[in-house]
C-alpha cells in the first residue's frame, strides 16, 4: 500500500465543492427504475442512459468522481470510446462498486449481509488495470422491532473492513458505506442510536484490520426518522443530530465523508446537506460532501424517458442537480434555486 497514491486520489475526489456521482445501480435496480417510467429494460437502453450521464456537458464542474457498475465499466459511448475514458478525459475519477449485493443473514430473519469477498483481490486488480482508482462496498443495517442485532452490525462491519484492506493493498481508495436504512416507522433518535453503534463497530474493525484511515472515504446515511414515522424531524434537528454523531464517532484523521441519499427526495438531500454546512462549516475536521444516486439522477431520468430527443434536457437536469448540491456544500443553497 502506498498511502501517497491513495491520498492523491482522495484529494481529487474532495476537490473544491464537488461531489461524487453514484451511477452504480445493479441491472435489477436500473431495470426497476426504467419500468416505472415505461423505458424498455434492455442492455442497450441502460447503455444509452449511462452515455447520457458521462457525456453531460459541464458535469466535471460539479462532479469529482463517478462510481460505476461492472456492466458500465465495460460499456462504450456511440463512437466506441469507453465510458471510463470519457470520464478520465473530463478529469472525473472513475470508481467501481465491487460488492455483489445482499443476501439473508443465516439464522437472523429479516437481516442481510453483503457478499463479494470471494475472488475480490483479483477483481480489484483488474478494475485498477481498467482505470478505476476507488471502489465502493455497501452494507445495510435494518431497524425494526428488535433489529438490528449485534451480529448483523458486527458481520457487516467486519466485511467492510476486509474489503477496505484489500482495496488499499492494490491502490484503490475504499469508499466504506454502512447504510442504516430509512425504511420503517422508527424515530430520529432510534436511527441515531443504531447509526452511532454501527460507526463504532466499523472503526473498531477497520483498526483491527490495519486499514489506514487516511486512505478511506466514509459514505454513511444521514440520521433520519423512518419513512413511515409519525415524527418527521425538522432540518435543523436532522443536521445537528447527524453532525454531532459523526463528530463523536468518526476519527478526525478520516479525510472525507460523502453522504448517501437513501430514500430522500433530491430536494431533501440537498437542503439537509446545506443546513449541515451552514451550522457546522468550521467545526468539522473532515471534508463533508455528497455521493448521491437517485437524488442526482432521478430528475434527469424522468426527463429522458428513453427518448433520444430528450437527452440534452435530461443532461441539463443532471448538471443542475449537481450544481445545487455544490451550492449546498458551500452552505449557500436555497429553495429558490430550484426554479
Amino acid at each position: 500500500m502506498d498511502i501517497q497514491v491513495l491520498q492523491k486520489t482522495i484529494s481529487k475526489l474532495l476537490a473544491g465543492d464537488k461531489g461524487i456521482l453514484a451511477m452504480d445501480e445493479s441491472i435489477a435496480s436500473c431495470n426497476k427504475r426504467f419500468e416505472a417510467l415505461g423505458i424498455p429494460q434492455t442492455l442497450e437502453m441502460r447503455r444509452r442512459y449511462r452515455e447520457l450521464i458521462v457525456t453531460a456537458p459541464h458535469l466535471d464542474e460539479y462532479i469529482s468522481g463517478a462510481i460505476l457498475f461492472d456492466e458500465t465499466i465495460h460499456q462504450q459511448v456511440t463512437d466506441g470510446k469507453l465510458f471510463i475514458d470519457v470520464l478520465l478525459e473530463k478529469g472525473i475519477v472513475p470508481g467501481i462498486k465491487v460488492d455483489l449485493g445482499t443476501v439473508p443473514l443465516a439464522a437472523f430473519p429479516s437481516e442481510r449481509v453483503t457478499e463479494g469477498l470471494d475472488g475480490l483481490r483479483e477483481r480489484l486488480a483488474e478494475y485498477y488495470r481498467l482505470g478505476a482508482r476507488f471502489a465502493k462496498w455497501r452494507a445495510v443495517i435494518t431497524i425494526g422491532g428488535d433489529l438490528p442485532s449485534s451480529s448483523s452490525i458486527y458481520t457487516n462491519c467486519h466485511l467492510l473492513a476486509r474489503y477496505a484492506a484489500l482495496c488499499q493493498e492494490v491502490g484503490l481508495v475504499p469508499v466504506v458505506e454502512p447504510e442504516v436504512l430509512m425504511t420503517g416507522d422508527h424515530n430520529l433518535y432510534i436511527s441515531e442510536r443504531f447509526t452511532r453503534r454501527t460507526l463504532n463497530f466499523l472503526f473498531e474493525e477497520l483498526y483491527k484490520h490495519r486499514v489506514n484511515l487516511q486512505g478511506i472515504l466514509l459514505k454513511p446515511n444521514m440520521i433520519l426518522p423512518g419513512l413511515t414515522s409519525v415524527d418527521q424531524s425538522d432540518m435543523i434537528t436532522i443536521a445537528d443530530t447527524t453532525v454531532l454523531c459523526l463528530l463523536e464517532t468518526v476519527p478526525a484523521i478520516v479525510p472525507g465523508i460523502a453522504f448517501l441519499s437513501g430514500g430522500q427526495s433530491p430536494e431533501q438531500a440537498t437542503a439537509r446537506l446545506n443546513v449541515m454546512h451552514k451550522r457546522f462549516k468550521h467545526s468539522m475536521p473532515w471534508k463533508l460532501t455528497y455521493s448521491y444516486s437517485r437524488a442526482l439522477q432521478q430528475p434527469a431520468l424522468e426527463c429522458w424517458k428513453g427518448e433520444t430527443s430528450n437527452v440534452p434536457a435530461a443532461q441539463q437536469e443532471l448538471v443542475k442537480r449537481a450544481a445545487l448540491n455544490c451550492s449546498a456544500n458551500r452552505g449557500v443553497y436555497s429553495a429558490a434555486m430550484e426554479g
